[in-house]
């Protein structure tokens, strides 16, 4: 296959990593549908645990036989992208029963393990230099398809689930195609061959790695929860004065403009570093969390303001921890360190959504929400932590 420049890998990477990972998002914008023709009101939480499940499992399957680094991460993307999007249409042509939609949704998020931090993994290939600036632009197509079913939900449209099924699944494939025909292997990848058992304990030990990790995780800790819990915090600030409609727009509104921030948050980083751009998003989406508690008695317009600037800085860290991942493993082990903190920082993000979710037993969900801080304080303070000692270490070297 002819090389390409990075630019114009940079380009496909992202237009397939938004198609692909439209997969991820099709159950949330649907689940009311299903839903109400299975007579399960409460869908929406177990089609989404599914798939997250699915994700971690399959994440941590990728990264133990360190697939994106042993075989070529094109091919690994295009055939996860066809499994994914199989698993996908065969809940339209199964006979229509709950345990075959949470199975195959689980089997959508485990095959997206070969999507979403494969395509970094491609990236990371055809950038040595300005891999933040790359990975902003990924992720913040993520974060934007993350937002989409509220657009859908917003805008009252109403579409077949079948249809968004069926149409998620020719996007992913497409998106696949781009990838597996016309994004070569990057010029900066390194083969890994062999299978090694010891991989993993192995990177365990890098100190960079680790605080890479544990910034990322204290990122995770608090964003999916928010995500999860935008409508609701909306629903409690407005005092129930916001339709339907509204809430779903401004959760939109909320979630989408990450993506701007993942973006221009990856330009920054070109200049000032992946490190400056992903402690002080970290740092202000933990202040938010604080401040959260005296937002309740502010104006309509000064609390969605408030909402729109976390939403900002809740997301800009994202591809830059991952960048810093990247950056703190030898090439060649860069698609599995990539995999295996996603598995782990999507199993954090799980937790923290059940914990929120049992909290609101007791607590108010302002209340609730303001207790995420813990997440961006532990993140930071490791991310310290383990920079410091790899700094003993280089000097002692």
């Amino acid at each position: 296959m002819k090389m390409i420049s990075s630019r114009s890998a940079l380009i496909l990477i992202v237009i397939a990593q938004f198609l692909g990972t439209s997969l991820w998002f099709a159950g949330n914008a649907v689940a009311s549908e299903i839903g109400a023709i299975l007579g399960e009101p409460e869908l929406i939480a177990s089609i989404t645990s599914a798939v997250q499940f699915g994700f971690i499992i399959g994440t941590f399957f990728y990264a133990f036989f360190a697939i994106p680094d042993r075989f070529s991460p094109g091919d690994v993307f295009f055939f996860s992208a066809i499994l994914a999007a199989s698993a996908n249409i065969f809940i339209v042509i199964l006979p229509f029963k709950l345990e075959f939609i949470l199975s195959f949704r689980f089997l959508v998020g485990f095959f997206l393990a070969g999507i979403y931090p494969v395509g970094m993994k491609i990236a990371s290939d055809y950038f040595e230099k300005g891999l933040g600036s790359a990975l902003g632009f990924l992720v913040g197509a993520l974060v934007l398809g993350t937002a989409f079913p509220h657009l859908i939900n917003g805008l009252g449209l109403q579409i077949s689930w079948k249809i968004i099924f069926w149409i998620t699944s020719t996007l992913a494939i497409l998106g696949g195609t781009i990838i597996g025909f016309l994004v070569p292997d990057g010029p900066y990848r390194k083969l890994n061959p062999k299978f090694e058992l010891k991989l993993l304990p192995q990177l365990s030990k890098i100190n960079g790695l680790k605080s890479a990790a544990s910034g990322y995780f204290g990122h995770m800790w608090e964003l999916y929860t928010f995500w999860a819990f935008v409508p609701v915090i909306i629903s409690y600030l407005s005092k129930g004065g916001f339709s339907a409609n509204q809430i779903s727009l401004l959760s939109f509104s909320v979630i989408a403009i990450g993506g701007l921030s993942c973006a221009y948050g990856g330009i920054i980083s070109s200049k000032v570093g992946s490190e400056k751009v992903a402690l002080i998003s970290l740092t202000g989406s933990g202040i938010c969390c604080i401040l959260l508690l005296v937002v309740a008695f502010l104006p309509n317009l000064l609390w969605i303001v408030f909402l729109l600037i976390w939403g900002i800085l809740i997301t800009a860290d994202s591809p830059q921890f991952s960048t810093l991942v990247s950056q703190s493993v030898p090439s060649e082990y860069r698609g599995t360190a990539l995999t295996l903190v996603n598995s782990l920082g999507f199993g954090i993000s799980i937790l923290s959504i059940q914990f929120g979710q049992f909290l609101l037993n007791w607590i108010e969900i302002d209340r609730m929400l303001s207790l995420l801080f813990v997440g961006p304080l532990m993140g930071i303070l490791l991310f310290k932590f383990f920079s410091k000692k790899k700094r003993l270490q280089s000097e002692a070297s």
